[in-house]
């Protein structure tokens, strides 16, 4: 930490971009920092461009695939769940085209070079990912519950046009959520260290407690224990449905959709009509899942889960003790150390999941796999007709120019008649 004088004290001065910079416009509630000069710094402007960049590049390419894969399915493949996915790595990208800038940032030192507005939009960007791609990924979930454990109950609910609007209002309450941080963030240059931050001025301490809880409590705590709750009853049901699987299917005239049926019966409902169930005639008779397919779909929950709580658990700590250190509550140099050291790192890692969430979701699926090989197929194709073609134009164009040339040494090669006047 470190104090500043007159009317600014500058929190975190080595955090994220996320949090940096937290300055309060009142020093009166600000708590002294500690002179902790036994506790070196991280070289965080060599590390986290570069972890920026890793992320940055495999992101970009992960989620530009499952947009493209995702944007180029036909009618009967735009099923609710694509619906959340295509979302969600939109979100993902569109935060990941602005993560050079905070590259930048961190290796210029923490100094904005790239003026106020571009600091709120990228701030913005940030932000509104943070929570519009949790807030998809619990929509997801909720989808995936009412797919697998209750679908007969849900298909009067679970079609694309109803999807659409859960995004609509996705997409409202990310900005909403966004919108006081969006307000409050912009560049200020601070003289004592001869840089431009770009952070976010806080009016007051109830400002930066009640922004800080609300990152803690809807980013993570209440998407995590809906996640939590809802693959919970996946894998409960699952393993339920093997036990009991062969009973049930010679007592019950109609059994349970398997899992992997469940994204091409979602369009089988009409809105306008009354919910039938439906029956997919290539399943295998609707019989439970079994070795290998219930194992790669709880190997699917349990990743899923995982790779939510790994990536984001770390940062919302780290913010925890950000708040108790702002308080007075928590003070010793080892939490001033992690604040101002591994925000960044715990950031990283976040951010992090906007590289795996194409992954997860749509990598892991045969169905992506194999609409992504046939568009690459079918781009090959284009290409190779278009070389062909291009190929046969000179050709033919080489294929003239040698009869040409050979009518020209033909006339060359005839004898020379000279016409006289005379008989």
């Amino acid at each position: 930490m470190m104090a500043l004088p007159n009317d600014f004290t500058l929190f975190n001065s080595t955090s994220s971009p996320y949090s940096t910079t937290e300055i309060y416009l009142n020093t009166s509630v600000v708590p002294s920092a500690l002179p902790c000069t036994d506790w070196p710094p991280l070289p965080t402007t060599t590390i986290i461009p570069a972890i920026y960049s890793i992320i940055c590049v495999l992101g970009i390419v992960g989620n530009t695939l499952a947009i493209w894969v995702l944007a180029h399915s036909n009618t009967s493949r735009r099923t609710v769940a694509n619906t959340f996915m295509l979302n969600l790595c939109v979100s993902d990208l569109l935060f990941l085209l602005s993560l050079p800038m905070w590259a930048v940032y961190y290796s210029h030192g923490y100094n904005w070079p790239f003026g106020s507005a571009a600091c709120k939009v990228c701030g913005a960007l940030l932000i509104l990912n943070l929570y519009a791609s949790i807030f998809f990924i619990t929509s997801m979930s909720v989808d995936r519950y009412l797919a697998i454990v209750r679908p007969l109950r849900s298909q009067s609910s679970r079609y694309p046009k109803r999807a659409r609007f859960t995004c609509i209002v996705v997409w409202v309450l990310a900005c909403a959520c966004s919108a006081p941080t969006f307000y409050l963030r912009r560049t200020h240059y601070i003289e004592e260290v001869g840089v431009e931050v770009c952070g976010i001025i806080h009016p007051d301490r109830a400002w930066y407690l009640t922004l800080a809880w609300m990152k803690i409590a809807l980013a993570f705590l209440l998407p995590l224990f809906v996640i939590s709750c809802c693959y919970l009853a996946i894998g409960r049901h699952l393993l339920a449905d093997t036990g009991l699987g062969r009973m049930r299917s010679t007592s019950q005239p109609f059994n349970m959709p398997s899992f992997k049926s469940l994204e091409s019966k979602e369009n089988c409902n009409k809105p306008e009509r009354p919910p039938t169930p439906c029956v997919n005639p290539s399943s295998s008779g609707g019989r439970p899942l079994e070795g290998r397919g219930l194992e790669r779909v709880l190997w699917t929950v349990a990743a899923v889960v995982l790779a939510f709580f790994i990536c984001w658990f770390p940062f919302h700590c780290v913010t925890f003790l950000g708040v108790l250190y702002n308080e007075g509550w928590l003070k010793c140099c080892w939490v001033q150390w992690t604040i101002d050291n591994l925000t960044p790192l715990t950031l990283c890692l976040g951010f992090s999941n906007s590289a795996i969430n194409p992954v997860l979701y749509c990598f892991i699926g045969n169905h992506f796999r194999g609409r992504l090989g046939g568009l690459c197929k079918g781009l090959c194709a284009c290409l190779e007709a278009r070389g062909d073609d291009h190929s046969q134009n000179r050709g033919s164009f080489s294929t003239r120019l040698s009869s040409f040339s050979r009518k020209l040494s033909d006339l060359k090669d005839l004898p020379i008649v000279e016409h006289s006047g005379h008989t």
